[in-house]
């Protein structure tokens, strides 16, 4: 089962690529994007190609999380970063392919770690709860970061954002999947809240700084999230050695910087 889920998890890497590409293209087309003319960006065929590209990976990455724990599937997001990367480059400078190796490489050793100790646990009401009030305080701080910023810095914001509620959604779907036929209310209105939250910061991301930018921001922040929830809250990491958490720690380091260096290269870009 975990092999199926790594199969539907990497197939849903190549839908958020290609479904951002589009809605990046369809907001670009949308001036002054803001929450109450948020109707206009449905005019766009594009950025609606993107959304039903995207479904097709939502529902991938809930088969993916109904078959295998939080801290295996979330991480193989991020394989979403060097394919958006390399699709919009016009040349792969050596400042940008570093970025996108060391973020994606990260990532890889991460989820490597993680699907050969993880194991699988439920999610009780009271930590559904604690690690809601973490993510609201996380994805506060940001809003306060996107407020005062602008372009790359402000794109990043928001994808970090929208990559903090995206954890919680991944912790959220599994409880909600693994429950049926019994429905989880408190679990799947906290799933609803905070998936629309991390979708509209990707769409304001988009305003703000290119596509690959806040891809690579949410899909290495998400599976971080994810994991960290997994493993600590949940206990998916129970019996995890001292090396195996020193090696998640050093991943986790290796694709965020990857993620800064790609920002600083799409700033120093624009400010050319």
């Amino acid at each position: 089962m975990v092999g199926v889920a790594i199969l539907c998890a990497v197939l849903a890497a190549g839908c958020s690529a290609l479904g951002a590409m589009w809605q990046h293209a369809g907001v670009r087309e949308t001036t002054d994007l803001k929450l109450t003319s948020a109707y206009q960006l449905v005019r766009s065929r594009r950025w609606v190609y993107g959304f039903l590209v995207l479904f097709a990976c939502a529902v991938l990455q809930v088969t993916a999380l109904a078959l295998a724990p939080v801290s295996v599937v979330a991480p193989l997001n991020a394989l979403a970063i060097p394919i958006i990367a390399v699709a919009r480059a016009r040349r792969l400078s050596g400042l940008l392919a570093v970025a996108v190796l060391v973020a994606t490489v990260g990532i890889v050793v991460f989820v490597t770690i993680t699907a050969g100790t993880a194991v699988p646990t439920e999610v009780s009401p009271k930590v559904a709860l604690q690690a809601g009030q973490l993510v609201v305080a996380g994805v506060l701080v940001c809003v306060v970061a996107a407020t005062f910023t602008a372009g790359a810095v402000r794109a990043l914001a928001l994808a970090v954002g929208a990559g903090i509620a995206y954890g919680l959604v991944a912790v959220l779907v599994r409880d909600v999947t693994t429950a049926l036929p019994v429905v989880e209310w408190f679990s799947l209105g906290g799933l609803v809240v905070a998936f629309l939250t991390g979708a509209w910061f990707i769409q304001l991301g988009y305003a703000a700084g290119p596509p690959d930018l806040v891809v690579a921001g949410q899909t290495v922040v998400n599976p971080i999230v994810a994991a960290w929830i997994g493993i600590k809250l949940l206990g998916e990491g129970t019996g995890m050695s001292a090396v195996s958490q020193a090696g998640l720690v050093v991943s986790a380091l290796a694709a965020v910087s990857g993620t800064v260096v790609l920002a600083y290269y799409h700033r120093v870009s624009v400010e050319a």
